[in-house]
């Protein structure tokens, strides 16, 4: 049995109840999770699942798979979902200023090659195949960015796909993106943004992505 992935349906739920689904040494699954795993650059969240620290989230096919050390749950057992909230708020913001980066710079430039991408708590990247300094587009993005958090507009994020699990965010009139992570509700939650750039090779350009808190 799938799990029911509710970090979408409430991306903002710190906890949840759950029932335990499978067990294999160290290794769960439960029916319904708010603990997302790494998938698509996003890292896992943090927290607990039946009061034990998540050691490591993988995503496999549809499922999720949890690890937990010296657990002695069994299949059936209840299981409460604890989530990091801070650690999830930050993701969420560092997410969306990465999408709306990559995406700016998909419209502005003429949709360079993405090579790379991480989400972390602290700082997202974009990587890309670039010929120059890639920090001659901040002033243009940095503006951009800005106007889309003082609109404050409304981030709809739903299914294009539900059988197969394809997701997509979109802001009106600016675009319509694929996309699985979790999702904050509107641009004014990104807050003000850094931009420094990074030389990562010889046609290699790096945007990291900071939050100004």
């Amino acid at each position: 049995m799938d799990v029911v992935k509710i970090f979408w349906e409430d991306p903002y739920l710190t906890e949840l109840d759950a029932k335990v689904t499978s067990v294999e040494n160290d290794y769960i699954t439960v029916d319904r999770t708010i603990a997302f795993a790494f998938s698509g650059g996003q890292e896992s969240d943090t927290g607990t699942i039946g009061g034990l620290k998540i050691l490591n989230a993988e995503k496999r096919d549809k499922q999720i798979v949890y690890q937990l050390a010296g657990h002695a749950m069994s299949v059936n057992n209840p299981a409460r979902i604890c989530i990091d909230w801070n650690r999830r708020y930050s993701l969420m913001r560092l997410h969306f200023a990465a999408e709306v980066v990559l995406e700016l710079i998909y419209q502005k430039f003429n949709h360079p090659e993405k090579i790379g991408a991480h989400i972390a708590e602290d700082k997202a990247r974009v990587d890309f195949y670039w010929q120059g300094n890639i920090s001659q587009t901040f002033s243009l993005l940095q503006d951009e960015i800005q106007k889309l958090v003082s609109n404050d507009l409304p981030i709809t994020s739903a299914f294009s796909d539900p059988e197969n699990e394809v997701r997509y965010w979109e802001i009106n009139n600016f675009a319509k993106v694929p996309c699985g992570g979790t999702h904050i509700k509107r641009t004014g939650e990104i807050g003000e943004v850094v931009l420094k750039r990074n030389n990562i090779g010889k046609g290699k350009e790096r945007i990291e992505i900071f939050l100004k808190e």
